[in-house]
């Protein structure tokens, strides 16, 4: 029973998933046809003016937005659809006709690297520093874990980006910005490790610091509402060593952060557009702000689609990853 309640829960998460995939593709396709001068149209009718024949021309569009210019609208959204689902993205304007799945693909594998190491990161520090913030709350260093995970929460990504380039690139060149030196050869050697490192380290703590505060604060505040249930003044009671009630303190309050940690890989990707541009990082982020500025309207609508896409699955993750971690949320959907 328990079991079909948890798959009865898992597919009506995809189905909402798959329904919300479905709302940002719609989206995308009526914000390309309703920009100004409508850039399908308009590069339709450029090709025209290139000496091009209308078939040409239709062929090219199409092949570069992912519908025809021309017909129905039913039709050219059934056009856009059937590309997307053979992940047919279109093909970049400023690139020269290069495949938009292909930049994507390159870019985002940049902004992985950084998300994930900037989620690890805040993670382990807040969870960490959480713990210690609720068992010293009556204390000076509880109280100043505190206020600095509400002061770091409080700062915007892009503030903090600004800060690290300011003080560690600027005033103080300790470390690089912009994407590996181009010199050297790509691979698993140290010259080219030691330029990756040095050019991920700030966006990568950027990321970091920015989610920082959120993990502390919401550990602290979960490990003050266990200490105060009734299991953990039973554990006491009986006698038991402090590192065992450490233990079950940390099981339960480290439940809700399991959906934050998830959460906060999607948004990231968002976030991601105010970081890698001020550290001129190669990423999705630096990616979608190239295009917006060469009016590269597939790449647009791609890079849009992919990080609002990362979100929809981040979140359908992280209440599958609940479910599993919290055995009383598949009993409620059983019983529901």
């Amino acid at each position: 029973m328990a079991r079909l309640g948890f798959l009865k829960r898992v597919a009506a998460n995809v189905l909402r998933a798959l329904l919300m995939i479905w709302i940002v593709c719609t989206f995308t396709f009526f914000l390309v046809r309703l920009m100004p001068g409508n850039p399908a149209q308009a590069q339709y009718e450029a090709l025209l003016q290139q000496g091009r024949t209308p078939l040409e021309a239709e062929r090219i569009t199409t092949t570069m937005f992912g519908f025809l210019p021309k017909g129905s609208l039913f039709q050219q959204y059934t056009d856009y659809l059937g590309q997307l689902a053979h992940f047919n993205f279109g093909r970049s304007i400023s690139g020269q006709g290069i495949a938009v799945s292909t930049e994507l693909g390159s870019a985002v594998l940049w902004t992985v690297g950084l998300v994930l190491t900037g989620v690890v990161l805040s993670a382990a520090l807040g969870i960490v520093l959480g713990v210690i913030a609720a068992m010293k709350r009556a204390t000076k260093v509880g109280d100043g874990l505190s206020i600095v995970g509400s002061v770091l929460h409080g700062i915007p990504q892009y503030v903090m980006a600004l800060v690290l380039v300011t003080f560690l690139t600027v005033k103080f060149p300790i470390f690089s910005t912009g994407p590996v030196d181009g010199l050297l050869e790509p691979g698993f050697n140290a010259p080219y490790i030691a330029s990756l490192v040095s050019h991920a380290v700030l966006p990568a703590l950027a990321f970091a610091l920015s989610s920082f505060g959120g993990y502390l604060l919401t550990m602290k505040s979960a490990v003050v509402s266990v200490l105060g249930d009734d299991f953990i003044l039973a554990a006491e009671l009986r006698g038991l060593s402090r590192w065992i009630i450490f233990r079950y303190v940390a099981r339960n309050a480290v439940l809700p952060l399991f959906t934050i940690l998830a959460l906060s890989i999607g948004f990231m990707f968002g976030g991601a557009v105010f970081i890698e541009n001020a550290f001129n990082y190669p990423g999705m982020g630096s990616l979608l702000i190239k295009s917006v500025g060469a009016r590269d309207y597939p790449v647009m609508t791609g890079a849009f689609l992919l990080i609002t896409v990362a979100v929809i699955l981040a979140n359908l993750v992280s209440d599958f990853i609940y479910t599993l971690i919290d055995p009383r949320v598949a009993r409620a959907g059983a019983t529901a």
